[in-house]
């Protein structure tokens, strides 16, 4: 069987825990952020995991990771 590519796009955002499951940053922390407030900012600095409905997804895109 040849090598199967990784989706380059999908590594650069998701990063694999030890138990199997990903890690992702959250999403609109990169502007407009003025009207949101620093409680709602400072949240959205924290990593979080994919949901389990993206799991498959992401599996498929980094078939190598473990």
């Amino acid at each position: 069987m040849p090598k199967i590519k990784t989706h380059r796009a999908t590594a650069k955002r998701f990063k694999v825990t030890g138990s199997g499951e990903f890690k992702r940053n959250k999403a609109y922390k990169s502007h407009i952020l003025e009207k949101k407030s620093p409680k709602r900012k400072r949240n959205l600095r924290k990593a979080t995991l994919a949901s389990a409905a993206d799991r498959a997804r992401v599996k498929k895109l980094l078939p190598y990771a473990k």
